[in-house]
């Protein structure tokens, strides 16, 4: 197994953790893995992502220019970078703030209306986990169990109070997709 993955959105939607909650429960796993952010000066609001690679075999680098998976949080994301996905790869995009037709018919395409999902839950519903959970049920890359082991140990003291709403996130995004899969 060897996937690249790009995440991208804007400062605040949470982009650079779920690369390190990728990473994270990579290692838990046993997996190889490398992370690398990108993002500019601005805290919120701002471009922002981060690439991933998780492999059985050591990473050799953590370049990723063409990537087997991108999630696309924004309008930005979806427009910068739909192009490097590769052939046969997915495209995860976030509905709710993206509303243009693909371009490409060599990728599949993964449709998550995140925001929506979020407000419809009625309570803190984090779009990044989400797509993260919707990522894994959809490939199976990892366990959604590794993803919740991780999300524990990266979940700080002053964070705690969030934790039990980042693993409801986790499942809101693989519920969604084994609910589509059924149609």
């Amino acid at each position: 197994m060897d996937r690249s993955i790009i995440i991208s959105g804007f400062g605040g939607q949470g982009v650079l953790f779920a690369g390190s909650l990728l990473c994270h429960a990579a290692v838990i796993e046993g997996l190889h893995t490398t992370w690398i952010p990108s993002y500019g000066a601005e805290m919120r609001g701002g471009a922002a992502n981060c690439s991933v690679h998780i492999s059985d075999d050591e990473v050799s680098s953590p370049i990723v220019n063409m990537s087997d998976v991108v999630f696309a949080l924004n309008l930005l994301s979806e427009q910068k970078f739909e192009h490097r996905v590769k052939p046969g790869g997915l495209f995860l995009i976030n509905t709710s703030l993206v509303k243009i037709e693909p371009q490409r018919d060599d990728i599949e395409y993964l449709n998550i209306p995140l925001n929506d999902i979020a407000s419809e839950k009625n309570h803190p519903a984090f779009i990044n986990v989400m797509a993260v959970g919707a990522y894994v049920q959809k490939t199976g890359i990892l366990k959604l169990e590794s993803l919740k082991l991780a999300l524990e140990e990266l979940t700080t003291e002053k964070r705690r109070h969030l934790l039990p709403y980042n693993i409801a996130s986790l499942d809101y995004g693989a519920e969604f997709v084994k609910n589509s899969m059924k149609v």
